[in-house]
């Protein structure tokens, strides 16, 4: 009797990946260790304590949230640590406890499960977390301490002193971290081990930091040719939340385009805005705001360049 053979039809995707979740995030945790250790290093107890309380409560936030919607408990899954401490490194170290709390629980609330929950984000939790207090609590989103002092001793950022006195900090102490400002902001040296561990592992693409990079000194650079008050490629290169956010917020697999054109688009559209922002705007730093938008524009891009069907015509 000749065999049977039993053919099962099942929705796409027919190919899947053995990464999961949990290990992707545990690979962004390795990865953002060197930022938190060097803004415990600059800051002291200031960041240990922010850092802190910005992963409890994210941890917290998430349970509650799986109880109120019976839904299994997902703080195994590292997503929720991931988000608490890419908040707390997007913050200044001597915002008020609460003005942390209450940014990461929209993070949260609002960022993660309004949209229905991990994966069904429309834009990047953490950076709308921190957008709600820049809205609610301006000032404490502008008060920076000055790394070493734990008082109330303040200091302009790297970008605040280029756009409002034209002084440009050295390169040295931007690429080390000895600067004031978030506490993702400091050390570029750490933040460029962090994202190249996860381009080697590939928890992250290579595509959206490459291209946004390149864009990005594109533009530093005939603005520096235009004017050299405007700062060099390598300033805007190393200042601000760029290196943070080009690694581990622009590259969030939930918030960005499908497609290998569209994440070229993506990156690209990013460095482009960042420079006009900090060119043309009253803000010194616009990583969050054109990660935001660009996030918004995920659909469109993923609308226009899918690849065509084989063997079928576009409708005209």
């Amino acid at each position: 009797m000749t065999p049977q053979l039993k053919l099962t039809v099942s929705g796409s995707p027919h190919l899947k990946d053995k990464a999961k979740t949990s290990y992707i995030m545990r690979d962004v945790i390795i990865g953002l260790l060197p930022a938190v250790g060097a803004a415990i290093y600059f800051f002291g107890i200031l960041a240990a304590i922010l850092i802190l309380n910005c992963v409890v409560t994210a941890l917290l936030t998430e349970w509650i949230i799986n109880r109120i919607r019976k839904q299994k408990n997902t703080i195994y899954d590292f997503s929720a640590a991931v988000t608490g401490i890419l908040v707390a490194l997007i913050l200044p170290p001597s915002i008020a406890w609460y003005g942390a709390t209450i940014g990461v629980v929209f993070a949260i609330l609002v960022g993660k499960h309004l949209f229905g929950g991990l994966g069904s984000n429309i834009f990047n939790p953490a950076l709308l977390g921190r957008a709600f207090l820049a809205a609610a609590y301006p000032r404490m989103l502008t008060t920076y301490t000055k790394p070493g002092q734990f008082d109330t001793i303040t200091e302009a950022t790297p970008l605040m002193l280029q756009k409002f006195s034209h002084k440009l900090t050295s390169l040295d102490k931007l690429f080390l971290g000895n600067v004031s400002g978030s506490l993702g902001e400091t050390s570029a040296i750490c933040l460029l081990v962090g994202g190249l561990y996860l381009l080697l592992r590939k928890s992250a693409g290579w595509r959206i930091p490459v291209s946004l990079l390149i864009s990005l000194t594109l533009v530093a650079t005939a603005g520096y040719l235009i004017n050299p008050i405007l700062g060099t490629p390598v300033f805007h290169l190393l200042a601000g939340g760029l290196l943070l956010g080009t690694f581990f917020m622009a590259t969030d697999p939930a918030t960005t385009p499908v497609t290998a054109k569209g994440r070229f688009i993506f990156g690209a559209t990013c460095g482009i805005l960042i420079m006009v922002i900090r060119y043309f705007s009253n803000l010194p730093e616009g990583v969050m705001y054109s990660i935001l938008f660009c996030n918004a524009l995920v659909p469109l891009i993923n609308r226009y360049t899918k690849p065509k069907a084989f063997g079928r015509k576009e409708r005209e």
